[in-house]
């Protein structure tokens, strides 16, 4: 059996401090390319289910990608949705390719630099969630805004 499991990045990660796109304590998103630049997002809980799920599939899947998505957002979105979240505002501002990949270019073994620059492109990092795995299969996963309800101090959670 061979497939490959395309899960987009960990969502968790959109949120780390040293990736540095979701700044909490400033309030503030740097979308990596543009504030529409989209990134498929996927919990690491999410993947585990879903990759037992395709081993266990029937019939078996052999031979090709399997997209998985927990959400698929613009990075104006996720700054909406924190928006909502922590009912403040959050400003926006663009991390360019060309600045990334400056910053690539002065610390070329930073692989947090490579990795910003690398969603800044967009090129392989989203497909729409209709049509997923997990899609087809009605199989629910963790999207943005629960998440950010769930794991993130300060954000309001739905009564």
């Amino acid at each position: 059996m061979s497939f490959i499991i395309s899960t987009g990045m960990f969502m968790s990660y959109l949120f780390e401090p040293d990736f540095g796109v979701v700044d909490l304590e400033n309030s503030e998103v740097h979308a990596l390319g543009s504030l529409d630049t989209a990134v498929t997002l996927t919990t690491p809980d999410d993947i585990g289910v879903l990759t037992a799920e395709i081993v266990f599939f029937e019939p078996t899947i052999r031979n090709e990608i399997v997209f998985l998505a927990g959400d698929t957002v613009t990075y104006g979105e996720v700054a909406d949705k924190l928006e909502a979240a922590f009912g403040r505002p959050f400003k926006r501002s663009v991390w360019t390719v060309p600045f990334l990949m400056d910053e690539v270019a002065n610390d070329p073994k930073n692989m947090m630099r490579k990795y910003r620059a690398a969603f800044a492109i967009g090129r392989g990092v989203s497909w729409p969630k209709a049509g997923t795995f997990n899609d087809r299969q009605g199989i629910p996963v963790t999207d943005v805004a629960a998440l950010i309800a769930s794991d993130l101090p300060g954000a309001q959670q739905d009564k």
